[in-house]
């Protein structure tokens, strides 16, 4: 069913804001609002919010890609909101002059017991944008063209959705490709032979492969609208049967208890002596209990070496007493015992005379201080080395 349109306009001095709307509208009906500047060509940006709510109601979206192009408030109420004024506060911004313009919007919704469509069918549109298809002129030949498919008395667009609002993604910005719509339309007559093409299983299979089903109505979509068939969607509220089933008492279900009876309001006050006790101080006297065990454990159980020797054999510790002094007589005797130097550490001159020191005799050469290193004998075009004795003396 047709609305009127309704147009109220708000002039400043440099721009204006123009509102389109249409009321009332049945609550199961889309909802179109045109938010456009007149005048000038300024940047103008629109701020909209339910009266008295930093927000719109929920059924209610807004969109406007730049500062340069309409803004477009859409939307399909819900039964909550029948009989009850939606006011909107909308709020233009002239994003060169600064300059602001306010206007209150009020949508009237009514019921739609008395327009019934039972028969909701859901298409996809690939090459438009939400807003483009919200214009009334595209719309109107969307429209034209299911209603030539279809054949319905009456056929209204029910709802209109974005493809990024169903979890779709950003397209590339490349071949001037679209985000994709949503387009929900009712009738109340049953869908038509070419709509019920899609559910046949050989499109169905078709439509599993990723190919393009077979639709013999296509062609009068496809000069202007390029509709992806594998995601129609055909809903018949007539043959929904209520999933209300009445709870039948038997095993499991608790007998009616009667209402909730709150407690009172003038509660007693609660004694928490006896909780700080119980939470407090019994873990702490047990853990000092538990500590003094393990002090009594640990300093006044030790055996000592008295109880060890007394527990050991006398024949283990007449050992262990004579490796001991053997292993103390042997580190004694190191300490005392005396080593002669090395040759290469024996000065080659007399540190007095400076003369060269002649090499030792055989028969006073002590065995029992062997160098680390052996004196060269008697070698052609070779200086010889002296050796130093246990006494300490030069001999010549």
């Amino acid at each position: 069913m047709r609305r009127r349109w309704c147009r109220q306009q708000q002039a400043e001095e440099r721009g204006a804001m123009r509102c389109c709307a249409a009321g009332p509208w049945p609550h199961s009906v889309l909802t179109t609002l045109l938010l456009t500047g007149e005048i000038s060509n300024d940047p103008i940006t629109f701020n909209t919010n339910l009266m008295g709510y930093p927000d719109r109601p929920g059924w209610l979206r807004y969109i406007q890609r730049t500062p340069y192009s309409d803004g477009v408030l859409y939307g399909s109420p819900t039964v909550e909101n029948v009989g009850k004024p939606t006011i909107i506060e909308i709020t233009a911004y002239n994003r060169r002059t600064f300059e602001t313009a306010r206007h209150n919007l009020i949508i009237n919704i009514m019921s739609a017991e008395d327009f019934p469509l039972p028969y909701q069918a859901e298409f996809f549109i690939r090459n438009m944008n939400v807003e483009e298809m919200l214009a009334s002129e595209v719309l109107g030949d969307f429209l034209g063209a299911v209603k030539n498919v279809w054949q319905p008395e009456r056929l209204n667009a029910i709802n209109i959705t974005s493809a990024l609002d169903r979890g779709g993604r950003v397209p590339l910005p490349i071949n001037d490709m679209k985000e994709g719509v949503y387009v929900m339309v009712g009738a109340d007559v049953p869908f038509s032979s070419c709509l019920r093409e899609v559910e046949n299983p050989q499109n169905q299979l078709r439509c599993s492969q990723e190919m393009e089903p077979v639709i013999t109505c296509d062609k009068k979509f496809r000069t202007q609208f390029h509709i992806d068939w594998c995601k129609i969607s055909l809903v018949d509220n007539t043959k929904q049967v209520s999933t209300f089933q009445e709870v039948i008492r038997g095993e499991g279900i608790l007998p009616d208890g009667g209402e909730y009876k709150p407690p009172s309001d003038t509660l007693k006050s609660r004694d928490y002596y006896s909780d700080f006790l119980i939470t407090l101080a019994v873990p702490s006297a047990i853990a000092l209990v538990l500590f003094l065990i393990l002090a009594y454990i640990m300093c006044c159980r030790r055996e000592g070496v008295e109880k060890r020797n007394m527990q050991t054999p006398d024949i283990q510790l007449v050992h262990h007493s004579a490796i001991q002094k053997s292993t103390k007589e042997l580190r004694d005797m190191s300490k005392n015992r005396e080593i002669a130097w090395p040759l290469s550490t024996l000065p080659v001159f007399h540190p007095v005379t400076g003369e060269m020191v002649p090499p030792l005799h055989t028969d006073t050469y002590d065995n029992t201080s062997m160098p680390l290193m052996q004196t060269q004998q008697n070698l052609p075009h070779q200086t010889q080395i002296p050796q130093q004795q246990s006494a300490g003396k030069w001999y010549s």
